[in-house]
C-alpha cells in the first residue's frame, strides 16, 4: 500500500479502511465507554482492579473456581456486569464498524467486550473471544438460552430442565478461552488483514496484541484509536488519542457514510 504522509491523520484512516481488503478491527473496554460503561478490566467488568464488598479481590469473586465452589457470590458480580450493561446501549462507533460490515466483505470484529453491544448494533461477524453475558447454559444438561438482560432471573439461576446451575458463556479468570473462537480467530490471521484497528483496549493479552506484531509481514497499516497509551503504541504506524464514538463519526464522514 501506499500513504502519503502529508494527510492529516483521520484522512489517512480514511484512506487506509476505503483501501482495504480486509480490515480487522480489535475493540476493548474504550468501545463502550461512549455508551456509559467504565474502561473496566475482567469479566466485562467494574472493577478496574478494585476490592469487592466481600472481601476478596475481583479476579477471586468473578472466577471459575467460585462459580464451583460458591456460585452465589460468583453470580452477585456477573449480575452487576449485565446491569450495568442493560442501562447502555451501542454508541456511534459499534454502528459504524456494523455499517462498514454490511457494506463490504473482509471487515472482522474481536472483541474482548462480553456486553453484546457489536451484534446489537448489527454486526454480524463478530469473535466474541471472552463470550457473551446474553448467552446462558446449563452447567449439566444441553440446555441453553439467549436472553436480552436477567430481569426475573433467580440469582443464581437454575436450569428450567434438570435443575443444575446456569452461567453464562463468559470466560471467568483462571478459565481457558473457547475454543470455537479462538479456532475462528486463528483461522482468520492464517488469511491475514491488510488493516488491523485497535480501539479502546489495552492490549495486556498477548492473543489481542498479536495481530499488531503480525502486520509487517502481512505488509499492513496498523491504527490505534485510544486516548491513552497501551501495550501496542509504539507498534502501530497511526494514533489517535481520541474517544471511539466522535473518531468514528467522523470516519462515516469522510467515507461518505
Amino acid at each position: 500500500m501506499t500513504d502519503d504522509l502529508s494527510l492529516p491523520p483521520m484522512e489517512r484512516f480514511a484512506r487506509w479502511v476505503d483501501q482495504a481488503e480486509r480490515i480487522l478491527f480489535i475493540t476493548g473496554a474504550g468501545i463502550s465507554a461512549d455508551s456509559g460503561l467504565p474502561t473496566y478490566r475482567g469479566v466485562g467488568g467494574l472493577y478496574d482492579g478494585a476490592g469487592t464488598e466481600d472481601g476478596m479481590p475481583i479476579e477471586v469473586a468473578l472466577s471459575g473456581p467460585m462459580m464451583h465452589k460458591r456460585p452465589e457470590v460468583c453470580w452477585k458480580y456477573i449480575h452487576q456486569v449485565e446491569r450495568a450493561c442493560r442501562d447502555a446501549a451501542p454508541n456511534r462507533a459499534h454502528e459504524v464498524i456494523a455499517a462498514l460490515q454490511r457494506r463490504r466483505e473482509g471487515v472482522v470484529v474481536l472483541t474482548q467486550n462480553v456486553d453484546g453491544f457489536h451484534r446489537a448494533a448489527g454486526s454480524e461477524d463478530v469473535i466474541e473471544i471472552h463470550g457473551n453475558v446474553h448467552e446462558l447454559h446449563c452447567t449439566r444438561c444441553a440446555w441453553e438460552q439467549v436472553v436480552p438482560d436477567y430481569a426475573g432471573l433467580t440469582i443464581p439461576p437454575r436450569c428450567p430442565s434438570c435443575d443444575a446451575l446456569v452461567r453464562p458463556r463468559v470466560v471467568l479468570f483462571g478459565e481457558m478461552l473457547p475454543d470455537r473462537a479462538l479456532g475462528r480467530l486463528q483461522a482468520e490471521l492464517a488469511r491475514g488483514f491488510s488493516l488491523v484497528v485497535m480501539v479502546g483496549t489495552t492490549a495486556v493479552f498477548p492473543y489481542i496484541a498479536a495481530p499488531v506484531h503480525y502486520a509487517p509481514r502481512w505488509g499492513a497499516h496498523t491504527v490505534e484509536i485510544n486516548p491513552g497509551d497501551s501495550e501496542v503504541s509504539r507498534f502501530c504506524e497511526l494514533r489517535l488519542p481520541a474517544r471511539a464514538a466522535p473518531t468514528f463519526e467522523a470516519l462515516a464522514a469522510a467515507l461518505g457514510m
